[in-house]
Formats: structure tokens, C-alpha cells, sequence
């Protein structure tokens, strides 16, 4: 597994992390067993970069993954990274909140979830507007000062949200969306990060499964899962991106690659990028998922993907607030 200096943390951690949301009961249902023998198996094969959320399920989704690495949680701690997010509350009148007793309860919150005592990278998942960013880095320098946490990032975070909070400390790592179908980041955020040196981890590589090539105009969802809500797999929208994966999947075929594999490659080969952060709930899905780390795509190969998804729909996700 290949692995990378997350921006200006001391961290070394693999080029794909191993994602948690799926398994938070916002994707329908899932296996326990299977989802954690899932993450038993990327450690196996060189992740050692987990990231997860206090809002996944309200600590559901962290207590799986800590279950999943308790051995090494308990005897081997600095073997893993384990990265979490706080500061939003779902369904709240106020779901954003980084006050300094809503990030504190949060950061609590996931330590006794995870039973761990300190957590490597702490990220405000949502901006809180409410909430001046330079208050917010302070609240969490506080918890750096005591050993709770050892790294600040944030998550969803435009550049200048990300300058605010840089005032009071530094911005050490971002987490915002990216993939084919969504490249909003590429104008303003992406050269942010790299002329100040902020480690990213993106999340969605895959589309939220629109680039999986396991999709098509049949698929549903369960009510549970927040895709059966989003207009992103619904309409002219999804036919027109799944034709675009079908074009995408005959060009991977051509390489020897599955599309997907296409897809984490091309985000990892994207100047400013250090990890892709990949979700499963099976060890079969993890596995070809870390193949991409191996795909090297060539300036050629690049322009071709260009051309390929130029008449692709952009799409959004999943906020606080609902879904698009």
C-alpha cells in the first residue's frame, strides 16, 4: 500500500483510508460481521487510515470500527490513524454547532465510543456559520493542549472558512467531496490547500456508488439509504451519468481495470490530492477498491477521461440541512 505525509501533519497514512459512513444505517441495512471483517481486511492489506464520525449513526458507525481494531486500538495504537468528525447534531433545529461545549461533548463522545484516549485527526464536519471559525480553531487547540486530539482539520469547508480558522491555528487537513460527477473543489479549494500545504482526503471517490459500474436505470434503494432521496440517482440526471460510466467502464476494460478502480485512480492522480477515503461492508468490495492505488494513468489517459465525462451531470450529496 502506498502511503503519503498527510499535508503538514507528522501523519504517514495510506493513499486510500477506509470509510465508515456506510455503515451508520443512512445506507440501509448492513451486516456488523461482514462490514467489520471489511475493515480487518483493508488493515490486512496495508490501510492504516480509518475515517469515521461522531453523526454516523450517533457513535454507531465509530463503535463498528473500533470493534473491528481493537487489538490494535489497545496494544498497537500508533499502528493506526483514526480520524473523526464532530460539530453537527441531524435532525436538530440547529444541526451545524461548533460551539466550544457542543465540540467538546462530541470530541468526549467519540472516545468513549471508540474507548480510546486520544483521536489523530479531529475535523468540524460542517461549517457552522454561527460560530466565528476562529472560535472554533481555538475549542479545538484547547483539546490539543490537553491530549485529546492531535491533528485539526475541517470537512465541507470552502477557502475562505478555511483562511478564518487558519487566524487563530493552523488548518492541518480538509475533507471535501470530489469525484467525475462532482469538481466543485477544483476552482478556488483545491489551490488553497496546495499553496498552504493542507493534507486532503476526499470523500465520495466513487460517486456515492454512481461509479461503482454496479448501477443502472432499475436500481432502487431502501427508504433508510439517503440515495432514495437524492435527486442524483433519479431521472434524466442518473440515465445521463450512467451512460457516462458506461463509456468510462469500456475504457478501464481496455486498461485491464474495473471502472471503479478508474475512478479512485484518476481522484489519487489529481494534483493536491493525498487519499481517497473508500467505504465497504464486504471484504470482496475493499479489496478492489485498494487496486487503484497501483493504477498509474498517463497524460494521455487523463485527457481521455476528460473527453469521456465532458457531458456528465455535476451532482450534490448529502448535507446536515437534507438531500439534494
Amino acid at each position: 500500500m502506498k502511503t503519503t505525509r498527510l499535508g503538514k501533519t507528522d501523519l504517514q497514512v495510506s493513499r486510500i483510508a477506509f470509510g465508515t459512513w456506510q455503515v451508520s444505517g443512512e445506507w440501509g441495512s448492513y451486516d456488523t460481521e461482514k462490514a467489520q471483517g471489511a475493515i480487518r481486511h483493508a488493515l490486512g492489506l496495508g490501510v492504516n487510515f480509518f475515517d469515521t464520525a461522531q453523526a454516523y449513526g450517533f457513535g454507531e458507525a465509530e463503535e463498528v470500527l473500533a470493534n473491528a481494531l481493537r487489538h490494535e486500538l489497545d496494544h498497537d495504537r500508533d499502528s493506526v490513524v483514526i480520524a473523526t468528525k464532530g460539530g453537527i447534531n441531524p435532525g436538530s433545529d440547529s444541526p451545524r454547532d461548533s460551539s466550544r461545549e457542543y465540540l467538546r461533548s462530541g470530541v468526549e463522545s467519540s472516545l468513549r465510543a471508540m474507548k480510546i484516549d486520544h483521536i489523530d485527526l479531529y475535523q468540524i464536519h460542517w461549517p457552522d456559520e454561527q460560530t466565528p471559525f476562529e472560535d472554533a480553531a481555538g475549542y479545538l487547540q484547547e483539546m490539543v493542549d490537553e491530549g485529546k486530539l492531535r491533528h485539526v482539520g475541517v470537512s465541507n469547508f470552502d477557502e475562505q472558512q478555511m483562511a478564518a480558522f487558519d487566524r487563530r491555528r493552523p488548518v492541518e487537513t480538509l475533507q471535501p467531496p470530489y469525484h467525475l460527477f462532482r469538481r466543485g473543489i477544483e476552482e478556488k479549494i483545491l489551490p488553497y490547500v496546495r499553496e498552504n500545504d493542507i493534507g486532503t482526503l476526499v470523500y465520495s471517490p466513487l460517486g456515492s456508488g454512481l461509479l461503482t459500474g454496479t448501477m443502472d436505470s432499475s436500481t432502487t434503494f431502501e427508504d433508510s439509504d439517503w440515495r432514495a432521496q437524492a435527486t442524483a440517482f433519479q431521472g434524466d440526471k442518473f440515465e445521463q451519468n450512467l451512460a457516462v460510466v458506461e463509456r468510462l467502464r469500456s475504457f478501464a476494460a481496455d486498461k485491464g481495470i474495473e471502472v471503479s478502480q478508474l475512478a479512485i485512480a484518476w481522484v489519487l492522480a489529481q494534483d493536491g490530492i493525498d487519499v481517497a477515503i473508500v467505504g465497504a461492508r464486504s471484504e470482496r468490495n475493499i479489496e478492489r477498491s485498494l487496486g487503484a492505488v497501483d493504477v498509474e494513468l498517463s497524460r494521455d489517459d487523463l485527457a481521455e477521461i476528460e473527453r469521456i465525462t465532458a457531458d456528465g451531470v455535476q451532482v450534490s450529496g448529502a448535507s446536515p440541512e437534507g438531500v439534494a
